[in-house]
């Protein structure tokens, strides 16, 4: 009987160990592969853009700026409220360097030599406001029909900063399995930045600094090196100081 046992022990040792084996195989050849998946998606993760600023640059490039004014049949002479939205519209260009203003009349319409007589007054307001006469350019456009009043265009060449337009969803906003920002994000801020800033030039590069103010400069060095808060800071002082 012990004999039988003894063989019976050895047989399911055997079998025991048959098992073991592959599954030792299976499990080192699971871990390679789960260490060769994850490398991999490191990979693929780390080269897609996922910053709102690579998705939606500013770009600084030559646009124009136009403005569309009514023009009645019955008028002959440019109105007060033409004559103040034109100079608000002009404000905005660079009378050292800017491009030429260019107006466009309407021609076989109702209001023809109405627009041809206020296009004068606008070209003399021009002048006054400080735009050279030969940069200002007067043009003729065909009226659509010739019982309609189209207006008078103005446009001038600018330097602006821009961004693409928003409103782009190529796929659910909810989908957020690859966890990365949906394709619309942050286009609104670029786009209110862009438009926000004075000198669009401030986008390529900084600006040479102003010189300093000497009198102001040494006032605040003697302050510092002399270990004092100054009266003015007193003055609005949240703290008291000893």
């Amino acid at each position: 009987m012990s004999g039988v046992v003894m063989k019976t022990i050895d047989h399911s040792e055997a079998v025991r160990l048959k098992i073991k084996g592959p599954l030792i195989a299976l499990t080192a050849a699971l871990l390679l592969s789960g260490c060769t998946f994850a490398k991999r998606d490191s990979v693929i993760v780390g080269s897609v853009p996922d910053d709102y600023r690579t998705n939606h640059p500013i770009v600084v490039s030559e646009s124009s700026e136009q403005i569309d004014l009514p023009v009645g049949a019955s008028i002959r002479k440019m109105s007060r409220d033409q004559a103040a939205t034109l100079a608000g519209f002009l404000d905005g260009y660079d009378r050292r360097s800017g491009g030429t203003v260019t107006m466009l009349v309407p021609a076989g319409s109702a209001n023809e030599l109405a627009a041809s007589s206020v296009a004068s007054d606008f070209s003399r307001l021009m002048q006054a406001r400080g735009v050279p006469a030969e940069r200002i350019a007067i043009l003729a456009y065909q009226s659509p029909a010739p019982d309609v009043s189209p207006p008078i265009r103005v446009s001038y060449p600018v330097v602006k900063a821009s961004t693409g337009p928003c409103g782009r969803w190529p796929k659910d906003a909810l989908d957020t399995t690859d966890n990365k920002h949906y394709a619309n994000f942050g286009c609104s801020y670029q786009n209110n930045l862009a438009a926000q800033v004075a000198n669009p030039n401030d986008f390529l590069g900084p600006r040479k600094q102003t010189p300093i103010h000497a009198d102001r400069s040494d006032a605040a060095i003697s302050d510092y090196t002399g270990r004092k808060v100054s009266d003015g800071f007193k003055s609005n002082r949240e703290v008291t100081y000893d």
